[in-house]
């Protein structure tokens, strides 16, 4: 099988080790590098949970880069509210012990990775500082970008940080419209309106430690304090999982609708981080991003579930069938 080579920007957080444990598990996928930013931790505390995402998968060889401390202009505002002080839900799991991290920076490994390698899938899943700093400094070698997915933005629903910003843009938005503008490629952008159609219920849960108990430990582990969260703050039963659909969409795109647009971010002011999208074509400005409206959520959710417990996906979407009635809003 031809694979396909990735590299991963983070900020790890639940849902990016989520995402990270489905791509870590992706046969088609040869992940050759993770980039970590801060976003949802702090760029030290996500280092070390790249580091325990890759000796749960058994994944040691891969490279891990730590990148930015802080966004291009604005003050850094973690999540850690969101995904525990440790980033990992406040679940105790141990320092990865044998796994040293890479002498470069991110921006060095950008330069290593990308000039020894062709045609890479580049996937970003928190804050686009890492990205916007390759541009400014080495734009040339994203000539070797051939995919550029970024989890961010929110376009036709409220935001989760603001009324109408995304997080990973509101923490720095002066990244993400740079990128934006400045990418060579035309950005695959996946937002929150649709990433909140990815729910993981208390009954999916269920069902992976059914099916793998031994896989679902560690998901099991990391997800409590977001369920949590989630109850508290909007009364859902159980989380949206935003980063994993990447994954998914990035394999998968016939799983959904998107449209083709110019893109900008709010960089200042009440609506910080907004992405505002020019539906009607009013600034006459060429298209810089393909954005998802719409994802078939019940069977990205088999393929997440899958990649989670290296389980066969045809198995996992029966299962998912028979408990049809908790998944109505994956509809």
């Amino acid at each position: 099988m031809q694979k396909n080579k990735v590299i991963i920007d983070a900020d790890p957080g639940i849902d990016d080790s989520l995402a990270l444990l489905v791509a870590l598990n992706s046969p088609e996928l040869d992940i050759i590098g993770i980039t970590v930013v801060a976003g949802n931790v702090p760029t030290n505390i996500g280092v070390k949970n790249v580091l325990k995402v890759l000796q749960e998968a058994g994944r040691s060889d891969i490279p891990v880069f730590s990148g930015a401390t802080k966004p291009l202009n604005h003050a850094y505002t973690s999540a850690q509210d969101t995904h525990g002080m440790d980033g990992l839900g406040e679940s105790c799991i141990p320092d990865a012990p044998d796994k040293p991290l890479s002498e470069l920076n991110a921006q060095s490994g950008y330069v290593k990775l990308l000039t020894e390698n062709d045609d890479v899938w580049f996937m970003a899943l928190g804050p686009l500082t890492n990205v916007a700093l390759s541009l400014q400094q080495q734009p040339s070698i994203w000539q070797h970008v051939s995919r550029l997915i970024v989890m961010g933005g929110a376009y036709k629903s409220h935001g989760n940080t603001s009324p109408v910003a995304e997080y990973n843009f509101w923490v720095d938005p002066d990244a993400a419209d740079y990128v934006l503008q400045n990418a060579p490629l035309c950005i695959e952008l996946v937002p929150l309106d649709v990433t909140r159609k990815i729910v993981l219920t208390p009954n999916i849960l269920a069902l992976m430690q059914n099916l793998n108990p031994q896989k679902a430990t560690f998901v099991v582990k990391i997800i409590r304090f977001y369920f949590q969260f989630h109850w508290q703050q909007e009364h859902v039963l159980g989380a949206v999982i935003n980063d994993p659909l990447v994954i998914v969409y990035a394999l998968h795109p016939e799983l959904s609708r998107s449209i083709h647009k110019y893109v900008t971010v709010v960089t200042s002011g009440i609506a910080l981080g907004q992405s505002i999208v020019d539906i009607a074509d009013f600034w006459g400005k060429s298209a810089n991003a393909t954005i998802l409206q719409e994802i078939d959520a019940k069977p990205a959710m088999a393929y997440i579930v899958s990649g989670l417990i290296t389980q066969d996906v045809s198995v996992v979407a029966a299962e998912l069938d028979r408990i049809a009635t908790d998944l109505e809003q994956l509809t």
